[in-house]
């Protein structure tokens, strides 16, 4: 599982370094070092190990979904999707126009997500997390069903 926040640079080629714990965590699990980089909102890219989204994609394809929600999640996966391979020094290329179209360059944040790793410009990831922190509310809510089960 992929946890944490790790702030990190693009190189001047597009390649992202994958943070020492996600690579370790990708070596042991993902022996293929296959991704599938996407985006569900044109604001932040998803970047799954292939063997998590061939289950996510299989899941949001289900025909029991209504046809019109399963071609809009196709469009939006296809239209920002590449298949990319992490090399031997632990690096992905993110392809230039996808670069040009997040505002990815220098500064960029990779967070770990569980089984997915979300990357977007550092400054609004910090924007976005300051903007919504959790309130008291929050944490009751996350935590009601676990002191259900407990209880």
């Amino acid at each position: 599982m992929y946890r944490g926040h790790f702030p990190t640079r693009l190189d001047d080629n597009g390649r992202l370094k994958m943070p020492a714990d996600f690579k370790r965590e990708t070596d042991k699990i993902y022996e293929n070092g296959q991704f599938y980089i996407t985006s569900f909102d044109g604001v932040v890219i998803q970047l799954y190990p292939l063997k998590e989204w061939e289950l996510f994609e299989a899941q949001a394809t289900d025909p029991s979904n209504s046809y019109q929600r399963r071609q809009k999640f196709l469009d939006a996966t296809s239209f920002y999707g590449q298949l990319v391979t992490m090399d031997n020094q632990g690096r992905l290329t993110i392809a230039e126009w996808l670069r040009e179209e997040f505002g990815l360059k220098g500064e960029v944040a990779v967070v770990g997500k569980r089984e997915h790793i979300e990357i977007q410009r550092e400054e609004d990831y910090k924007k976005q997390v300051k903007a919504n922190l959790l309130t008291p509310e929050d944490m009751d809510e996350l935590t009601r069903k676990r002191d259900r089960v407990s209880g």
